[in-house]
């Protein structure tokens, strides 16, 4: 009886350390191609909430990574930052453009959240997400007020206009600060 007890977690043991090291095997193999597929998705987000840029130049010195556009002459045509905020599940990453001189928003695309699918994933939707298109930086961003929220996902649609009401004055003001306008 001692013997096959010391058999079974001889087994047991081997099949944890086997199984440990193919799932670190997989994340080793995996991980740059989940980077760059990120990497991508980020680049195509900036250019898409930026009208009329057709590449980026980096910001450094801010708090949020941000990005100017460029369009075809090389004159920059609004710029674009990247900022995460609590929702109902976890954390909703967003990009989001703004053009400094009439200081209104451009473009907003979500780039990542841990929200219920089929109701707080909606906020991944046009018809909630292009809402903000125009919207001034300064606006109120109250959800039921002047922000439409998605049905049943109410705390995930408080938590993008929070953010973007938390951020977008600060960003604005760090665009200037920076230097990102020459």
């Amino acid at each position: 009886m001692k013997n096959l007890t010391v058999k079974l977690i001889i087994v047991l043991a081997l099949i944890s350390v086997g199984s440990g090291f193919f799932l670190a095997l997989t994340y080793v193999y995996t991980i740059p191609h989940i980077e760059a597929n990120a990497a991508r998705d980020q680049e195509i987000a900036i250019l898409e909430t930026i009208p009329g840029a057709v590449s980026f130049e980096e910001i450094r010195g801010t708090d949020f990574p941000m990005y100017k556009g460029l369009d075809d002459g090389g004159k920059t045509v609004g710029f674009s930052y990247m900022v995460e905020g609590g929702g109902f599940q976890g954390m909703i990453g967003l990009m989001v453009g703004v053009d400094p001189e009439q200081e209104i928003i451009t473009g907003v695309k979500l780039l990542s959240h841990a929200e219920t699918p089929g109701l707080g994933a909606r906020i991944g939707e046009e018809a909630f997400l292009g809402q903000f298109l125009q919207k001034p930086v300064s606006d109120n961003f109250e959800v039921r007020d002047d922000v439409d929220g998605v049905t049943g996902a109410t705390v995930s649609s408080k938590a993008v206009a929070t953010t973007l009401k938390r951020t977008l004055p600060q960003a604005l003001e760090q665009y200037r600060v920076s230097g990102g306008a020459k």
